[in-house]
């Protein structure tokens, strides 16, 4: 009965959370996945641990912490027309963004670890989330085998601390680097402006709007597809456990499994049928609301040494405030553009989601198609960067 009652819990939480998130503008603000984590780690604390449920539950959620990922991150890279990257100076920036990250982060390993075990595990975190996204940190999570507590004290200070940023750069900071770095060419701005909107409304690359996010996927015209898309990620899955087994002789090497599962997941980004699952980002990012929130039940807030955590969070604010302020001298540098530059940074830094609201608050929807682009390429290679760093470091 607990097993059934803690499946409901963890499929239609998130539901419920998305529909607050749409109804109240506050909520919204804070997002899923931050509100998820302290509903959680409060349901986990004041009803999992005091009635010593942990145990009982720990093959469900240790389960479903696998399940979710695998299946969620391919599908979220199925919609992804890469063919359609080629907007004016968007690999340059990319590189941009990807150095300042790579850059930063590594020399924040160095300056802040204080030899507690693990912190190279936190430093592939942050890159993969640095350059791709939530998908990004949870596949990690799993590949590089990081505790529950390391992960949601790295992930809920990084949504925290990323809110920041997102202020900043709305505030004065975008301001701010225009004053840096040179500005688009506005002459044309109207004329291309209404380019660059039909080419948003015919583009892979588009992102729906946050109060469509989720919405449809059980409707007749997204479902079959949706199921498609889910078929598709186990046979991913699938065939990434056989060279799993092939190269190790285990069918969950982690690190094999997520780095196949990768590569598969872009190539089969190319197929036509995979490009019109409209509705398998949505599926996949919700698999990733479960994943949060079934992660956020295995903390015991009592177990986490908020001392050992400081340098943790300090090494998260380096990372995102620094990469910004290398990719502005590297943009400088290589003459990109300041509205470029920061939506470029925006991409990697949050996702590829935040690109539209920037460029609103920019005046500028030329730069939505690269941000998106470059966030869309951010997801694909943030597992391999992730990963490559924690094995250097």
């Amino acid at each position: 009965m607990v097993q059934i009652l803690s499946l409901l819990f963890y499929f239609l939480v998130p539901y419920l959370v998305i529909v607050l998130c749409r109804k109240y503008a506050a909520m919204n603000k804070i997002g899923e996945i931050l509100l998820l984590y302290v509903v959680g780690i409060l349901v986990s604390n004041i009803i999992i641990f005091p009635l010593g449920l942990g145990e009982s539950l720990k093959g469900i959620q240790d389960t479903l912490t696998s399940v979710m990922i695998l299946l969620a991150f391919p599908m979220i890279l199925f919609g992804c027309d890469f063919k359609n990257w080629k907007l004016k100076n968007a690999i340059v920036a990319l590189c941009i963004g990807l150095v300042s990250v790579l850059v930063v982060d590594i020399a924040g390993y160095y300056i802040f670890n204080d030899e507690q075990s693990g912190f190279s595990k936190i430093a592939g975190l942050l890159v993969g989330v640095y350059t791709g996204g939530t998908p990004n940190l949870a596949s990690l999570k799993i590949a590089l085998n990081v505790d529950a507590e390391t992960y949601i004290f790295v992930h809920t200070f990084d949504m925290i601390i990323s809110f920041v940023y997102l202020v900043f750069l709305m505030s004065f900071g975008i301001k701010l680097f225009r004053l840096f770095l040179r500005q688009q060419d506005n002459k044309t701005t109207r004329q291309q402006d209404n380019k660059t909107t039909r080419q948003q409304e015919s583009s892979e690359f588009k992102v729906q709007s946050s109060e469509s996010s989720y919405f449809g996927i059980f409707t007749k015209k997204h479902f079959p597809k949706t199921l498609g898309a889910l078929g598709l990620a186990i046979l991913i899955v699938g065939v990434g456990m056989g060279i799993s087994f092939l190269i190790s002789g285990k069918v969950d090497n982690m690190l094999v499994l997520i780095l196949t599962m990768t590569t598969l997941s872009i190539a089969a980004s190319f197929l036509p049928f995979v490009r019109k699952m409209e509705k398998s980002y949505d599926a996949g990012m919700y698999l990733v609301l479960i994943f949060s929130l079934v992660v956020a039940t295995m903390v015991d807030v009592t177990s986490i040494d908020y001392k050992a955590g400081f340098n943790i969070i300090v090494y998260i604010a380096f990372v995102i405030f620094c990469s910004l302020i290398l990719s502005m001298i590297l943009a400088k540098a290589f003459r990109i553009d300041s509205d470029t530059m920061v939506i470029t940074s925006v991409a990697l830094i949050n996702s590829p989601l935040f690109v539209p609201m920037i460029a609103e608050n920019m005046k500028n929807k030329k730069v939505i198609i690269t941000g998106i682009a470059v966030g869309v390429i951010g997801y694909a290679v943030g597992n391999y960067l992730g990963i490559l760093v924690y094995q250097v470091l």
